[in-house]
């Protein structure tokens, strides 16, 4: 699948805050299961084996089921483009139905106080699935913006950056747009996060209903973009 960079801005940054929310709405939600930073469930993992607390399995499962996804959505990607049809468009399509379904499922389910059960082990691999698609698409299609979901080398590169503009080192050149454009990926993806927390506390389990609504935002914007020039 070759590389389609998208020419509006705007998109990468709907997927950020959504990556953001999701993530957090998923912690709170599923016993502190990481549904986008699946490598954090490794940490989160330990805690509940030494604490006693649930979500265990849910959590053993985030990372070969999120390997297995990106996996998927690598190869459908190829086929459909051997169909001469664009992959972006259809993965996007197939993220926000993973996205209804587990926000339909957090929503009827929910609140999960036992992270092991059958219904909070099934939502949580749903979000992660879709999650999972999103790293893959943004990996493949939008490979010039700063990732969506992982912010700890997006934020190592701003600091190095804001480091290089307050004491230039010689010969230096200072990336000012990627700067700003980084920081921005990292402040929105703090809003989501932020957002999710607040709608969490107020709403419970029903904060999930804004996943999909961003979810579709992004489709549309993607949908709604110029044709780049053959």
């Amino acid at each position: 699948m070759a590389a389609s960079i998208s020419s509006r801005p705007a998109l990468p940054l709907v997927l950020s805050f959504n990556a953001g929310f999701v993530d957090t709405a998923g912690f709170l939600a599923l016993q502190g299961l990481f549904t986008a930073h699946v490598t954090g469930n490794f940490v989160t993992l330990g805690a509940s084996l030494v604490l006693g607390t649930s979500g265990a399995i849910a959590k053993l499962l985030a990372l070969p089921v999120f390997c297995v996804m990106v996996i998927g959505a690598r190869w459908l990607g190829t086929l459909l483009s051997h169909h001469s049809t664009h992959p972006f468009v259809p993965l996007l399509v197939l993220k926000v139905l993973l996205l209804i379904a587990g926000s339909a499922m957090a929503i009827h389910f929910g609140p999960f106080h036992d992270g092991d059960s059958w219904q909070a082990i099934a939502t949580g691999i749903v979000l992660v699935a879709a999650m999972a698609i999103q790293n893959a698409v943004h990996r493949v299609h939008l490979s010039s913006a700063p990732p969506s979901t992982l912010m700890t080398g997006t934020t190592t590169q701003v600091m190095l950056d804001i480091a290089d503009v307050i004491y230039p080192r010689e010969g230096a050149q200072v990336q000012t747009a990627r700067l700003a454009q980084m920081a921005t990926n990292v402040v929105v993806f703090a809003i989501g996060c932020g957002a999710a927390a607040l709608l969490y506390a107020r709403f419970s389990v029903w904060c999930f209903v804004v996943p999909p609504l961003v979810g579709a935002l992004s489709l549309i914007i993607r949908l709604t973009e110029p044709k780049p020039a053959s």
